[in-house]
């Protein structure tokens, strides 16, 4: 079986010297894809360097917003360099954060608006936070959807039902993280059974979020095993094509193999 982790953290800054062994426990658990995410100008361009000597693996740059409070007019200069360049499959860890009061929500509105415009015009998918700013964020998105695609990857999803179809509809992909195995998150696993086949995604959000077993542990690729093998329990589906399913689209989301080295 082959696995894509649709979201993950991978620096020396969260992993250390042991970095390179995550990737190696990645790749003997079938992790053969991975999409490796930036929140700030510089693990942006860490991320860009970190991928191009790991075949399958993605990039994205972006300025996360609970960073854009401390952002630099300079840092969105290097994220529309990075960008350009060509080595970035898409943008973000974007969108907009409720839970924390670290950036001013104006200005995260401001960020986000501008990382939706940069996807627009450069054709690349949208990596999109939204912690307690679900309603806010697809709202957002589907203004912007008035003046062409979005190509929206809602991360760790944990709206309602009804706000994932409505997601959905906007053709969003919705990425399932290892909350689903939770003992407190039923009604995420209700929705979680109901995200149409062709718009289901698996992550991590390493080092964040572990899976039960392994919860309270430092999170790592390999780890999206769990979250697949409790998916396939919820949906009446064999791991194998959960596996399957969810490779294949995140494959076609982040266009792997065409982007630049």
């Amino acid at each position: 079986m082959e696995f894509f982790d649709s979201h993950c953290h991978l620096d020396a800054g969260h992993y250390g010297e042991d970095l390179s062994q995550v990737v190696l426990r990645a790749r003997a658990a079938g992790v053969d894809g991975m999409a490796v995410i930036g929140t700030c100008a510089n693990d942006s361009q860490a991320a860009i360097d970190f991928v191009k000597d790991h075949s399958g693996f993605v990039a994205s740059v972006g300025i996360h917003p609970n960073d854009v409070g401390q952002a630099l007019s300079t840092d969105w200069d290097e994220i529309l360099r990075l960008v350009v360049s060509g080595r970035a499959a898409a943008i973000g860890e974007t969108g907009l954060d409720w839970f924390r009061d670290s950036s001013p929500q104006e200005l995260q509105r401001d960020y986000f608006d501008r990382h939706i415009r940069l996807s627009q015009k450069m054709g690349l998918p949208l990596v999109v936070h939204m912690r307690e700013s679900t309603a806010d964020a697809i709202a957002m998105i589907r203004e912007a959807s008035s003046r062409g695609t979005v190509r929206a990857i809602l991360h760790s999803f944990t709206g309602t039902s009804e706000q994932m179809m409505e997601a959905v509809e906007l053709g969003c992909m919705i990425g399932v993280s290892g909350m689903i195995t939770f003992r407190t998150a039923q009604a995420l696993r209700d929705v979680a059974k109901m995200i149409p086949s062709d718009q289901l995604l698996l992550e991590t959000d390493s080092p964040f979020l572990s899976p039960e077993p392994l919860r309270g542990k430092k999170n790592e690729p390999s780890h999206v095993v769990h979250t697949a093998r409790a998916l396939a329990v919820l949906r009446d589906e064999t791991i194998q094509r959960i596996a399957a399913v969810t490779t294949a689209n995140a494959k076609r989301i982040f266009c792997v193999g065409s982007i630049s080295s």
